[in-house]
């Protein structure tokens, strides 16, 4: 059991016994004390589907209405991570106050139920139980402990990841050649991009590689947004004795979906970008019965505890806490409306930007294939110079953000994201700059 997971246990146990110091109290108690409620969102109107709400203005500027948003530029990447709401950036400062004030007489006698309970929250949206998954920093972390940890590699068999997965992860992956022995080996996804020919390119891989074992599938990538087809190659995959693990860091919050649809044993999951909950926030989920193929972390001994492959050390003890406002506010919005809204306001730029010669739109048209993120670049300009100086171009003659993206087997490009608090009009301003960029 890890030295922190150890500490905690201790501590929950020393909680019963000991009297409470004045003034210290638990987070839900504090909480309920000093958080007002959540500012009321307009009702939806009965039988409004979210495709129909999605172009109702009134009620996605009530919505904005609840983010501070800057007006020094137009905010286009929105995919790092999610700006906190108005009630969790001040849930989030009043635990950090509390945190800051009874140190570590809560964190010791007090954090360890409440952090379980943020665990909990966070499995009941996420459509898993609670002994299914453990609290990390974000998907990063989350996933360097599902790659790295995942012990039933030998000296021979084959890891596979494609051009569209995160950098970081792709290192990783690679590492597993030094750590276990094996063969790593990429593909690249064809373009423009369709559902049949992207199933058929893992196939392909599949049928090519019959030494393959573990594969890294992106839900939502966050080069050019595709919607990859994790369901479909997870159950082919697993028809061959295949293992998956998938990066749902751009999945999960913007996406109508639990992780149980994704079909996979292992998932790493961001709960700081599409869900708004502060930064540092994510986690790991590995399929109840599947744990011991996941290795304790380093010295760790090994037990039936999920908690005991992430040490993650001192925490950001408020951004847990408020993790539960974030999932609050999360489903009073409702993630099939986000999705909605997000897919009309990235549509309304993607739809206008094909029409622009000189413009290359990396997006596909099948809805099944769409988030809220797409890309573009100039025609034939696919080197990583030329899309910083086209970003670069945007701020500064159009006040514009949007941000390079490297890595493609096609080339780099611009990626565009926008919020759910993006008014049309800043994806009209984009397109509106995407001419003027195109004609010199």
């Amino acid at each position: 059991m890890n030295p922190q997971r150890r500490a905690l246990l201790r501590a929950g146990s020393l909680a019963a016994a000991l009297p409470l110091a004045a003034g210290a109290g638990s987070a839900a108690a504090a909480s309920a004390a000093l958080a007002p409620p959540l500012p009321p969102l307009p009702a939806v109107p009965a039988g409004t589907t979210p495709e129909v709400l999605a172009s109702n203005q009134a009620y996605w500027q009530a919505v904005a209405a609840q983010y501070d948003t800057t007006d020094a530029i137009v905010q286009l990447d929105n995919a790092y991570w999610g700006a906190m709401a108005r009630p969790v950036l001040r849930h989030y400062e009043q635990q950090l106050a509390m945190v800051n004030r009874d140190n570590a007489w809560y964190a010791r006698m007090r954090f360890p139920a409440d952090f379980e309970a943020a665990r909990a929250a966070a499995a009941r949206a996420l459509g898993v139980a609670s002994d299914e998954i453990v609290l990390t920093r974000g998907a990063t972390e989350a996933l360097q402990v599902l790659i790295a940890g995942y012990n039933r590699l030998r000296p021979g068999d084959t890891v596979l990841y494609a051009d569209i997965d995160y950098d970081n992860m792709i290192t990783v992956t690679r590492w597993l050649q030094q750590r276990r022995g094996v063969q790593v080996v990429s593909i690249a996804m064809p373009e423009p991009f369709a559902h049949d020919n992207v199933v058929a390119a893992y196939v392909a891989a599949m049928e090519s590689q019959p030494t393959l074992k573990l594969m890294l599938l992106t839900h939502v990538n966050h080069r050019n947004g595709m919607v990859l087809p994790v369901a479909e190659i997870s159950r082919l995959a697993r028809a061959r004795g295949i293992d998956v693990i998938v990066d749902t860091a751009h999945g999960f919050g913007q996406l109508d979906m639990t992780i149980p649809d994704l079909q996979a044993d292992f998932a790493g999951i961001n709960l700081h970008k599409w869900i708004g909950a502060p930064v540092g926030v994510g986690a790991a989920y590995v399929k109840r019965g599947r744990l011991a193929d996941i290795d304790p972390y380093l010295g760790e001994k090994a037990g039936d505890d999920i908690r005991t492959r992430v040490h993650t050390g001192t925490v950001n003890f408020a951004a847990y806490l408020s993790l539960p406002t974030a999932l609050d506010l999360h489903a009073q919005i409702g993630v099939a409306n986000k999705q909605a809204r997000l897919r009309l306001l990235r549509n309304r730029w993607v739809e206008a930007a094909r029409g622009i010669d000189g413009i290359e739109v990396l997006a596909s048209g099948d809805p099944r294939l769409t988030s809220a993120i797409a890309s573009f670049r100039l025609r034939g300009k696919t080197s990583v110079a030329d899309s910083y100086a086209l970003s670069k171009k945007l701020v500064q003659q159009h006040g514009i953000f949007a941000v390079p993206r490297d890595g493609l087997a096609s080339g780099a490009c611009v990626r565009v994201t926008p919020g759910i608090f993006t008014p049309e009009s800043h994806m009209d301003r984009l397109v509106d700059a995407l001419r003027k960029v195109a004609r010199g």
